[in-house]
């Protein structure tokens, strides 16, 4: 067996030996180990646009204008050019090379949004299997809207939110869908996921889970709303008891409850018999009296299981006022803050206060996950962020919550410490050095539930070193480099965002981004300063 890195010898050992079952990808992946994007074109001359990432099957460069209204797409292409040398390698590139249509093509340009819309250019989703893109524009936030309708009071409001789903191949819009006068997150898509053909977004000011599914025609299809119902026909039985009775509070302090389904005659109910009829009687009646459907299957599945912790009757009383009856508005005030599929029928659901759902950083505040099954309108578990259970679970099984789609077998690729055991000591490890448990598990499990897409496709480099690699991050005059992860530990390639010379004014605070082609030796590094100005792209390919 051939254990160089020299890649002559690599493509002689795939000639005449016959990798284990199971590891083709892998050895074909090693390949990267020797085809990396080593030369760096500095400043490229390319349009003013705000690049956001390559699609996951490497066929597309979305991006968006600079004033965020239109969509423009670009086809990863490669330079060419002739040469009359025999070393061709030592030789200057030509200046073709110095413009961005040398590697990209311009595909279609779309606008989006509208006069007061803008487009959010941290929300895109890509449905490999047919080659779908979703953008999201919306409105400027409203921090101060009064909570009607249901609303949470707290949580901002956006006028209109338009989710376009897009036919990347020619650009060509296939549906919309809107919400007015909602907040949804879209920042790193946190507020939406995707999971095959089913979408998932939370609608934050209402507390409603909309689970919509996107047909192979390009249309966006309504299944369920889960929030203040959960099963399609409970609003119809809600509405359907509601006019079999009425209630009213007459001067004598009883009820009188009038019968619309047996057509009896009227009967009086004393006051004190009904419950909260002293709050009845001063205040007018509420919009909506009861909890919502998913606050009421939480409340019930919480008071169950204390139930069954206890066998003494007189211990479960105890029990249920501790753990329950104290924190019982602790509960109720308990909102949605994300979503995501762990498979087609149950959602991993992360409850907590309103504060932590709007804010930016919302590590400190306290939450809670939940188990629901979409099918059974069940909750089937439910943990506290520092539940010892929760974390044994994500230790064991990490790539479930990472949710693989089935039209893509890369994620059955990914090492995690779940399938890798030195990815396993490394955390073990961590564990054992953090000063306080509890707090080690709530670091690890704060991520949860993960955002849609966020671990980005790319046979070239480690996948810890990008799994956000499309989020900005301040710029340095050092490189990035880039070191073999097994022996001897070389250095392989750098990547220097910025001016081939460096930044001259370090007073400027400047941010980078880097965007790297998921199957190509390719790679994009993006600087730019606070002031709108244009920024410096670099090319970073194999000559």
């Amino acid at each position: 067996m051939f254990t160089t890195h020299n890649i002559t010898s690599r493509l002689f050992e795939r000639q005449i030996r016959t990798p284990p079952p199971g590891t083709s990808i892998h050895r074909a992946r090693r390949f990267y180990e020797n085809i990396v994007p080593a030369t760096t074109i500095y400043e490229v001359e390319c349009p003013d646009n705000s690049f956001r990432k390559f699609t996951e099957d490497g066929k597309y460069l979305i991006s968006f204008s600079r004033n965020h209204q239109d969509l423009i797409v670009y086809r990863p292409t490669w330079l060419s050019f002739s040469c009359k040398h025999e070393d061709c390698d030592n030789q200057d590139l030509p200046p073709k090379a110095k413009k961005f249509e040398s590697f990209f093509t311009q595909l279609y340009s779309v606008p989006l949004a509208s006069a007061n819309e803008l487009i959010c250019k941290d929300f895109f989703l890509y449905a490999e299997s047919n080659q779908f893109g979703l953008f999201a524009t919306s409105t400027a936030q409203i921090y101060d809207a009064p909570a009607t309708g249901g609303a949470i009071q707290g949580v901002p409001s956006i006028e209109k939110i338009t989710f376009h789903l897009l036919r990347l191949e020619d650009g060509v819009v296939l549906d919309e869908r809107v919400f007015c006068n909602d907040y949804i997150n879209l920042a790193h898509s946190m507020g939406v996921f995707l999971f095959d053909d089913l979408l998932a977004i939370v609608s934050l000011r209402y507390q409603r889970i909309h689970i919509l599914q996107i047909r192979d025609s390009g249309s966006l299809v309504d299944l369920r709303a889960i929030g203040e119902f959960c099963r399609e026909d409970d609003e119809l039985f809600l509405n359907s008891s509601a006019q079999a009775s009425t209630y009213i509070y007459t001067s004598d302090k009883t009820f009188l409850v009038i019968s619309s389904a047996d057509k009896r005659a009227p009967q009086h109910m004393p006051a004190n018999n009904a419950a909260n009829g002293s709050h009845l009687e001063q205040q007018p009646a509420q919009e909506n009296p009861f909890l919502s459907g998913i606050k009421q299957r939480l409340l019930s599945f919480i008071v169950r299981g204390i139930q069954n912790e206890e066998k003494d009757e007189t211990m479960r009383i105890q029990s249920l006022k501790k753990k329950f009856y104290f924190h019982f508005q602790d509960y109720v005030d308990l909102i949605i803050w994300k979503v995501q599929f762990l498979d087609r029928h149950h959602l991993l659901i992360k409850f907590g206060s309103v504060d932590g759902a709007v804010s930016r950083n919302a590590d400190n505040h306290p939450a809670f996950f939940a188990v629901y099954n979409m099918e059974s309108t069940e909750i089937i578990a439910f943990y506290q962020m520092s539940s010892d259970e929760l974390y044994l679970l994500f230790e064991q099984f990490c790539d479930h919550f990472h949710v693989p789609s089935k039209s893509s077998p890369y994620m059955n690729f990914i090492s995690s410490h779940s399938n890798n055991i030195h990815a396993l000591e490394q955390l073990r490890s961590s564990k054992n050095k953090a000063t306080s448990f509890p707090l080690f598990i709530k670091k690890v499990l704060v991520s949860l539930p993960f955002n849609c897409q966020f671990i980005y496709k790319c046979y070239i480099i480690c996948l810890q070193l990008i799994s956000a690699a499309d989020r900005h991050r301040q710029s340095t005059d050092h490189p990035i480099k880039f070191i073999l992860r097994r022996p001897p530990h070389t250095l392989k390639f750098k990547i220097k965002p910025g001016p081939e010379a460096g930044i001259t004014d370090c007073r400027t605070k400047r941010i980078s981004s880097f965007l790297f082609h998921p199957i190509l030796p390719l790679a994009l590094s993006v600087q730019q300063t606070l002031f709108l100005q244009p920024a410096v792209v670099n090319i970073h390919f194999r000559r």
